[in-house]
């Protein structure tokens, strides 16, 4: 490992070193270092396996992304050698493609991703980088990015490490109690074919309920019309396949997605341990590479148990997308109302729709998401009429998007140009693509009643997704800020962080520093706030909740 100091300028400060033990190198440089490499996924587990935890990194190929992203070249290579090329003026190469998941497997144990680039390379990668940072609108924002989305990586590589405590025993018991006994020969399980039988019962013939194209057929001959088997078109039927077909549906998904096989393949030595990957999607959100930790049914999450002795601290941000807007906004009415840790919704509804929270809930979420139908424009102008600069903000942005011009989070991740704004990019993101249609129901915040689709790359469309982009995308920089401070505070704690998604935090602790770690949760988010947005009367508060098993937090 080849080591040198830098100095501000980027540049090294004194003679490059070679140490022979990467992670001597960093245990003989404690405190607040801050690394610079090319890759935290690929440096930082192997360290970890050493016993070793750096405090800070700067993860060049993160910073390549953002940097990228901002200059409307989303999309491009991203590697150190990407990087490299292109400021030398050569051939630039394509990423490698991204190593599948292995269940079971440990990150640590996985080969570099590409070749090899030479240390006075990478640091003149580094020092371009600093200079296209300072080069933006708003450098000290695109620099706390980074910082962020870099403390990010040293989180998932954490994450990845602990594992999730999983109780396999108890797993088995749900699957058993939802399933029933499993037949021998790799047939259903007992309760899913018996909710066939019904369904095709109810047809008059045989019918697979696994098999769409099959059951719309069905339906068809039946007399009924349906363009897809999604829950919430057949709850809209009258015909006595609906219940047990939605029932079928519901075990079907929890027997493939979070079943036998995925026990066997993804729980090892009482941990399920899924790859975290931070800042996959446009918006900055996580995803993870195999395993689905992103979405355990609520019914699963009864396997989801402290250690004996210790305690699972789940902590969720209280209505986070509008206490967002309010701060990047500036809207007085809307930032007056989100300082407060009392429901927002309720405090809107008390102040625009007499008392009907509801209402002002799917307004709050239709401006955000782009409602154009139904009650949606009378809900909005209603905003609008109250909380003017907030409804403006996402307005701007929505008409940015439909314009083709790139569009910013608060603190300068990008949205993609409208070129690269696919549907995949947007169900990445968390929209469902049926323009109208209720939430997915993949979708694990079940508090989103509706959020509308975005069914093409057209103007119209793009727009919709850049105004949810603002939101969601300064969500997950606040988010990202918020697991950085919260990472510091449990350093001399022997609590680890275990499970993070978009509004949800999970952390594993002995019974004793419970209450610490609640606390240091409400203390991290409002310096996230602080760091983010600046002073702001906004407040983002927490439901928290200290409890043995993941299902009890709700």
């Amino acid at each position: 490992m080849d080591v040198a100091p830098l100095g501000p300028d980027g540049l090294p400060a004194a003679p490059v070193r070679r140490e022979a033990d990467p992670a001597e190198a960093v245990r003989s440089r404690p405190g607040v270092t801050r690394w610079v490499w090319r890759s935290t996924s690929e440096v930082h587990p192997r360290l970890l396996a050493a016993g070793v935890r750096v405090a800070r990194c700067y993860d060049v190929e993160a910073a390549e992304t953002l940097l990228l992203g901002h200059e409307g070249r989303y999309g491009e290579p991203r590697s150190a050698a990407a990087a490299l090329a292109r400021l030398r003026g050569g051939p630039v190469p394509p990423d490698p493609p991204q190593r599948p998941a292995e269940p079971g497997a440990q990150p640590s144990l996985f080969e570099p991703r590409d070749a090899h680039v030479p240390l006075e390379d990478l640091v003149a990668v580094y020092a371009e980088q600093q200079r296209r940072i300072g080069a933006t609108a708003h450098p000290d924002r695109m620099r706390l990015l980074v910082a962020a989305e870099s403390a990010g990586m040293l989180v998932a590589a954490e994450m990845n490490r602990a594992g999730v405590p999983w109780r396999a025993d108890v797993h088995r018991a749900v699957l058993h109690d939802l399933l029933g006994e499993r037949y021998a020969g790799g047939g259903e399980p007992r309760r899913l074919a018996e909710l066939a039988d019904e369904v095709s019962a109810a047809f008059g013939r045989r019918v697979r309920p696994d098999l769409p194209a099959d059951v719309v057929k069905a339906f068809a001959q039946a007399g009924i019309k349906v363009s897809s088997t999604r829950r919430w078109e057949l709850e809209s039927i009258d015909h006595p396949a609906v219940e047990p077909l939605i029932e079928y549906k519901k075990l079907y998904r929890i027997r493939v997605a979070h079943g036998w096989s995925w026990l066997q393949d993804w729980v090892r030595d009482g941990r399920f341990r899924p790859e975290f990957l931070a800042g996959g999607t446009v918006t900055g959100r996580w995803v993870t590479n195999g395993g689905g930790a992103l979405q355990i049914p609520k019914v699963i999450r009864r396997a989801v148990v402290a250690d004996p002795g210790w305690r699972l601290v789940v902590a969720d941000a209280a209505q986070m997308e509008p206490r967002v807007l309010a701060a990047i906004s500036r809207d007085p009415g809307l930032m007056e109302v989100a300082g407060r840790e009392t429901d927002l919704y309720q405090s809107v509804s008390d102040r625009v729709f007499s008392g009907d929270r509801a209402q002002a809930k799917l307004a709050v979420l239709g401006a955000v998401y782009g409602q154009t139908s139904g009650d949606g424009l009378k809900n909005l102008a209603a905003l609008r009429r109250r909380f003017p600069k907030a409804v403006a903000y996402v307005d701007e942005a929505a008409r940015a998007g439909e314009e083709g011009r790139l569009v910013r989070t608060w603190l300068g991740r990008t949205c993609p140009p409208a070129a690269r704004a696919t549907e995949d990019a947007v169900e990445e993101a968390g929209i469902p693509v049926a323009a109208g249609a209720p939430v997915a129901e993949e979708e694990p915040d079940a508090t989103r009643q509706w959020v509308p689709g975005y069914a093409s790359t057209d103007a119209r469309a793009r727009g919709r997704f850049t105004r949810n982009f603002v939101v969601q995308g300064s969500a997950a920089d606040w988010t990202l800020l918020l697991l950085a401070a919260l990472r510091q505070a449990l350093t001399d704690m022997a609590a680890e962080l275990v499970f993070f998604q978009h509004d949800e935090v999970i952390v594993h602790c002995p019974e004793q520093e419970a209450q610490a770690v609640a606390a240091a949760i409400r203390d991290a988010a409002a310096l996230a706030g602080r760091l983010t947005f600046g002073r702001t009367p906004v407040r983002f508060p927490f439901t928290t909740a200290v409890v043995e098993c993941y299902a009890d937090a709700k």
